[in-house]
């Protein structure tokens, strides 16, 4: 079995110029064999021409002797046969047997020919061609003879003859030509190419900042470039990100853990009542358990990243859904005394996965119960459209600031008026509950006025089947 691998180690440069001249040769090839065809043509159309023509001159001087054929032998005919057989033509009169009785010019040379019908044709030997022009003689309804008129393919012949000769001898020459010219082109057409390779082997995980800054035309070189530097900006933009992500997640580690420790080395210095110790595991548990939040938001963004979060799509009454989270949350906004009220829209039917669902709204509901103040009011209202389900969750309070608004929904990210206000929590609420909404083919957006209201808006495409009911 033959083994092509080496084919692969060829430069592109060398690939592309071998195309290149194959593509040439073979166009060359079909150009001239189209040329001789169009030639060859062109010269047997003219030779009919004259055949015919010869032909209805030679026919004014035939003669009849009893049962044979000849020629007049006039003054007028001498003066058209010299003018014929100066043209190159070869006539002759032969029986319906073939045997020739008459003629003049070079008609011996001329390959015999019976024919059948009155017509053109074309014989060879092997010095040269031949097209023939066959003529009846009928008299008395009966065929007596054939007048034949040749014409010499001579040109055609030396054409056919030299034509591959000049091939062989002009093609490979303009193939070394064409090589050297497809070779520099191809180095001149490669040559951003090879700088963009520079450029990518000099950008590293340190220094994510370099790029092509291609300015040269917009061909496909010019969008490989500009492809490339986006695909930087993308790969330092997520990079960035997860420098971010792993401060800010070991940053939110560090605080609980630190507090365990502390708590722990504080205890241990002397003796204690049985109620310190108490309050003390109190306090422990209370740290434990934000860990423990913060291990499982982590954990489920990565499964979220990953693709591996379950995902069995039902139809779900929303309308049903968000009502039992208000129950469930109107203990803790009482407590606060903060109003908790709904206006819900009645079967608000949509199609996803009623725990993330629930994950998603308990989210947004208890952000906004946590961060309106004492007297505030949090409203859960939600409309009908025509493909879509809007939940919009309000809450008075001192709002957010606008430049904080494009990073509500970055992983560990918190406006300050949530750090001033030292509410617990580490930021990944919102993220959380973000990515549950993009997963469900959904969307959230933020909207605030300082100094009076915040809204979250919802927004889920309508499930295109309720006849499968998930109610709460």
């Amino acid at each position: 079995m033959i083994n092509l691998k080496w084919l692969n180690h060829i430069p592109v440069r060398v690939k592309l110029t071998a195309w290149y001249l194959l593509l040439l040769a073979l166009t060359l090839s079909g150009f001239t064999g189209y040329l001789y065809l169009r030639l060859e043509r062109k010269i047997i159309s003219k030779a009919d021409t004259a055949l015919q023509i010869a032909s209805s001159q030679s026919l004014v001087y035939l003669k009849d002797k009893g049962n044979q054929l000849a020629f007049v032998n006039k003054p007028s005919l001498q003066n058209t046969t010299q003018a014929l057989i100066e043209a190159g033509f070869a006539v002759r009169l032969i029986t319906p047997q073939g045997k020739i009785v008459d003629g003049f010019g070079k008609y011996q040379e001329v390959p015999n020919w019976i024919p059948s019908a009155s017509g053109y044709t074309k014989l060879a030997t092997n010095k040269t061609s031949w097209r023939l022009i066959s003529q009846p003689i009928i008299r008395q309804g009966q065929i007596i003879g054939w007048l034949q008129i040749a014409k010499s393919l001579e040109a055609l012949t030396e054409i056919s003859q030299e034509l591959p000769r000049e091939m062989l001898l002009s093609v490979p020459l303009v193939l070394i030509l064409a090589a050297c010219g497809g070779l520099f082109l191809s180095l001149r057409a490669l040559r951003p190419i090879s700088q963009i390779t520079q450029t990518a082997q000099a950008i590293s995980t340190i220094d994510l900042a370099q790029r092509l800054n291609y300015k040269g035309a917009k061909d496909e070189v010019g969008q490989l470039a500009t492809t490339f530097d986006q695909m930087l900006e993308r790969l330092q933009a997520g990079f960035e990100r997860e420098q971010r992500f792993t401060a800010d997640a070991a940053h939110e580690l560090r605080t609980p853990l630190t507090v365990i420790k502390g708590r722990i080395d504080v205890t241990r210095t002397s003796e204690r009542t049985s109620d310190e110790y108490e309050q003390t595991l109190q306090d422990l548990e209370q740290e434990v358990d934000r860990l423990i939040r913060l291990s499982n938001g982590l954990l489920l963004l990565a499964r979220i990243d990953r693709g591996q979060l379950p995902f069995e799509p039902l139809p779900v009454d929303l309308n049903n859904l968000l009502e039992v989270i208000v129950e469930q949350l109107q203990y803790a906004a009482e407590s606060q005394q903060i109003k908790l009220l709904n206006n819900l829209t009645p079967d608000l039917w949509v199609q996803g996965d009623p725990d993330q669902l629930i994950s998603l709204f308990l989210n947004l509901v208890d952000n906004a119960v946590k961060y309106t103040p004492q007297g505030g009011v949090v409203w859960v209202r939600s409309n009908l459209h025509s493909n879509v389900v809007q939940v919009m969750i309000i809450n008075t309070g001192a709002g957010i600031a606008s430049m904080h608004l494009p990073h509500l929904f970055e992983r560990f990210y918190r406006a300050d008026s949530a750090r001033l206000q030292k509410k617990s929590g580490a930021g990944l609420g919102l993220a959380i509950a973000y990515e549950i909404a993009r997963l469900h083919g959904g969307t959230i957006t933020a909207d605030s006025i300082p100094n009076k209201e915040t809204t979250f808006t919802v927004t889920l495409p309508i499930a295109q089947d309720s006849s499968l009911c998930h109610k709460f």
